[in-house]
């Protein structure tokens, strides 16, 4: 009789045969690069045995292929997509250790603890740990008795560590939050800079870079810091659509944050404000509303934004409101609601902190509070904070694109991906402010089609503004220079007004009929979609006074449990037994409760209702450690409800 394991293989390898012998007249080398992608069985067995899941997710088996065979990696995966993964498995099939870079001791904690309780051989080295800790942890690496090292970039940089590592059969080197490495990106960190030196003092060793946030200028800037350009990228999508997405014109922010809370009593969530002092605010005001919610901003004293970021990762139903302070590594998979009280900074910022929310997989909710007045505070602070003029241009830039994605008129998603170089095939998400309550639109047609015989007319590399001075017959010395005062386009717009010309043209980009070069000079180009509207196969139209209208909210979805909306009654009873469970264990062993387990696992066991250890071992991320650790208490919490919880 066959294993489990040998039966799992052959039902595998019999469709990858049958690929084999349908691409046999392919070159040597395209079925090299076949070969090469297949996922490895030990990589399967890992999945299952160590960490309790059946199926990879997304484009985790290439990658994980791609750093078997010893190549470079760039993965831009949505959050809640399994990054970690990635090399995680990896690094627990090549022997050796694997050096993890994080940015921030909160995350390498956490992953640390999550790993240990998976029976991973995991550690970190930082500056919260004492000095006898560290050297402990030291001595345990340079024995082998650790696969994954998890440092900062600081200390992984010091000639000290670099000369301790080169000794060591380093394996792999994982860079988490690899956007912090380019100039292009929005989160920029000089001390991330310096790890472009790794593939000098490691050569040869694969080198996995992984972020949530880059677009195409971002993801070209890190592949070529890191590894010179020599390896593969691979972008999974950057689509949430459990994420729903509201954009609403600020009148009374207050009001407005509250009503968003009151729809997900008792559940978490976060409250960006732009200054200290409106995160002081908001939070008295929630608290004396009898909501339960924290501070957190750089003004507090350490200790105090440790033990309200503890009390968040730890304990349900608290809102943190805070700056963008509060923010990368914050992995909490429950956050049900993201409220900005202000407009971000970009529209990467804006994805990445909406990005918390709702990393199960379950249904969350985005708020943007959007005033004319933060367009202004914006690009006043892009100035402010100084740069060569090609970094305050490329962030003018950057600040349209939100400003556009606020004012779109059609499927805010759409233009969200498109703005990440996502074809969203057209389709309407459904789960957006826009989609559920369409606005008043105005047929632009005509107007758009000057627009885009303007950018045609003057090459596709100008700017809105000098696209503006075409249309409405401005007297400019650049438009003179370039002699664009005698093209047919040339004061062809000049009854339309310039606010409503930069309205026009900033809906043009959000509806994916012009791209806009950040990485450039902010020049203007016309999309596929924007051919077919100059062509007259499609109509444009616009919200004319280019402001954000109000999204409908649907009271059914803001009243849902999400996480157990469909378990039957009963069932529903044993979750909350389990959940009670899984908070004393993870008190007790100072880590967040997810990480004893999520609560996908804790709705599978409510519907298994396992009452022995095989079956046990079927729930939804149940490992070997974990059956061992935890089947016992969870067991008997099981058969104490169904025996006596009815």
């Amino acid at each position: 009789m066959k294993s489990p394991v040998s039966s799992r293989h052959d039902v595998f390898w019999t469709p990858v045969a049958r690929l084999l012998i349908r691409t046999l007249v392919l070159s040597e080398r395209g079925v090299a690069n076949i070969l090469r992608a297949m996922p490895t069985p030990e990589a399967h067995q890992i999945l299952k045995d160590t960490f309790g899941y059946d199926t990879f997710r997304s484009s985790q088996e290439a990658i994980i292929a791609a750093i078997l065979t010893g190549d470079n990696v760039l993965a831009v995966m949505p959050t809640g997509a399994g990054k970690s993964m990635c090399y995680q498995i990896p690094a627990l099939i090549r022997q050796g250790v694997a050096i993890v870079v994080s940015p921030l001791v909160a995350l390498m904690e956490d992953q640390v603890s999550a790993l240990k309780l998976a029976g991973v051989a995991a550690e970190t080295i930082n500056s919260t740990r004492s000095y006898e800790i560290n050297a402990d942890t030291w001595r345990a690496t340079a024995a082998g008795r650790v696969r994954l090292l998890y440092l900062s970039p600081e200390r992984l940089m010091t000639e000290r560590m670099l000369t301790a590592l080169g000794r060591l059969p380093v394996t792999l080197l994982a860079v988490d939050e690899a956007h912090c490495i380019s100039r292009w990106g929005q989160s920029f960190r000089p001390e991330y800079e310096a790890l472009s030196r790794l593939s000098d003092v490691f050569p040869g060793i694969p080198i996995a870079a992984l972020t949530a946030t880059a677009d195409e200028a971002t993801r070209r800037d890190i592949a070529e810091k890191l590894f010179g350009g020599r390896g593969q990228t691979f972008v999974s999508g950057f689509d949430r659509p459990n994420i729903r997405m509201h954009v609403v014109a600020r009148r009374d922010r207050n009001p407005q944050m509250l009503d968003v809370v009151r729809g997900y009593a008792g559940k978490s969530g976060i409250i960006y404000c732009l200054s200290r002092a409106k995160v002081e605010r908001a939070a008295e005001f929630l608290n004396a509303n009898g909501v339960r919610a924290l501070p957190y901003h750089a003004g507090m004293e350490k200790a105090d934004r440790a033990k309200h970021q503890d009390i968040f990762m730890t304990e349900p139903g608290v809102v943190m409101v805070a700056t963008i302070a509060f923010g990368m590594g914050i992995d909490k998979p429950d956050v049900r609601f993201v409220i900005h009280t202000d407009l971000p900074g970009n529209i990467e910022a804006y994805y990445q902190e909406i990005g918390r929310a709702g990393r199960d997989g379950e249904p969350a909710e985005a708020h943007l509070f959007y005033g004319l007045d933060d367009i202004r505070l914006r690009r006043q602070f892009i100035d402010d904070a100084g740069g060569d003029s090609d970094h305050v241009r490329r962030e003018h830039k950057r600040l349209d694109a939100l400003i556009a994605y606020c004012e779109a008129p059609e499927c805010r998603r759409r233009a969200l991906l498109a703005y990440f170089g996502e074809n969203s095939d057209g389709a309407a998400c459904g789960n957006c402010d826009v989609c559920i309550d369409p606005p008043l639109l105005v047929n632009g047609t005509a107007l758009a089609q000057l627009a885009l015989a303007a950018i045609v007319q003057t090459g596709q590399r100008f700017g809105a503004v000098h696209l503006i001075d075409v249309l409405r017959g401005a007297d400019t010395e650049r438009v003179r220079k370039f002699g664009h005062d005698r093209l047919a386009a040339y004061k062809a717009g000049d009854a339309i007004g310039k606010e409503e010309w930069r309205s026009i043209i900033r809906q043009l980009v959000a509806a994916g009929h012009l791209q806009l070069d950040v990485a450039g000079h902010g020049g203007l180009s016309i999309t596929t979609k924007g051919a077919a509207l100059t062509e007259g196969g499609i109509e444009f139209h616009y919200r004319r006074d280019g402001r954000p209208v109000k999204g409908k909210r649907p009271r059914d979805q803001k009243s849902q449990s999400p996480a157990d909306a469909d378990l039957e009654p009963s069932e529903e009873a044993l979750l909350v037994a389990l959940k009670e469970l899984r908070r004393r264990l993870a008190s007790a062993r100072g880590v967040p409760a997810y990480v004893v387990f999520p609560d996908k696992a804790l709705i599978d066991m409510a519907r298994k209702q396992p009452r022995d250890e095989a079956g046990f071992a079927t729930v939804h991320g149940v490992g070997a450690a974990k059956l061992r650790d935890f089947a016992a208490p969870f067991l008997a919490c099981i058969a104490e409800f169904l025996d006596h919880g009815r």
